[in-house]
C-alpha cells in the first residue's frame, strides 16, 4: 500500500479536516505524512503605467507567509503526533500551488497526495477547486481528493 503521503494544507476548514482524514488513513496504512503549505510570493500589482505596491514590504510579507505556513503545519504536526503518525513538515514559495505540491511530493518521495477537493456551492460545486484539477492532471503521483 502507501508508504509517505504527502497532504497539502491551507489551514482553511475543508483542508484542517482532510488533515485529520489523512492522520486517520496513514494511521491505518502505517505510511508516513509529510504536510506541506504553499506560501504565495510578494505581490505586485502592475496598473497603467506604474506599479501599486502595497506597502508591506517583501520582507515583511515572507515574515508573514513564514508566520502562518509554521502556524498551519504545526496545528497538522499535532495532530498526527497525537495518532502516532510519523510526520514530517515542508513549505515553498510559490505562485503556482499545484506544481510546488508535485515538487514537494517528488521531492520527498511520496507515493501518494492526499488533498482537499476545496468544492464550493451551486453549479461551481460540481467541480473540484482548480489546484486540486490541476494537481490531479498534472501529476504522475496517484491523488486522492477528500469531499
Amino acid at each position: 500500500m502507501f508508504k509517505h503521503i504527502l497532504v497539502p494544507t491551507d489551514g482553511s476548514a475543508l483542508s484542517t479536516d482532510t488533515v485529520k482524514r489523512a492522520v486517520d488513513f496513514a494511521r491505518e496504512t502505517g505510511a508516513k505524512v509529510t504536510f506541506f503549505y504553499a506560501k504565495p510570493d510578494y505581490p505586485v500589482a502592475f496598473y497603467g503605467e506604474g506599479a501599486l505596491i502595497d506597502p508591506t514590504t517583501p520582507e515583511k510579507f515572507a515574515e508573514m507567509a513564514d508566520r502562518q505556513a509554521q502556524e498551519i503545519l504545526a496545528a497538522a504536526q499535532a495532530l498526527a503526533a497525537a495518532a502516532g503518525v510519523a510526520c514530517a513538515i515542508a513549505a515553498a514559495t510559490s505562485d503556482v500551488p499545484f506544481q510546488a505540491i508535485i515538487g514537494a511530493a517528488t521531492a520527498s518521495g511520496c507515493d501518494l497526495i492526499f488533498m482537499a477537493s476545496h468544492g464550493r456551492r451551486g453549479l461551481s460545486g460540481l467541480l473540484l477547486g482548480s489546484e486540486t484539477q490541476k494537481v490531479l492532471t498534472h501529476s504522475k503521483i496517484p491523488v486522492l481528493v477528500y469531499r
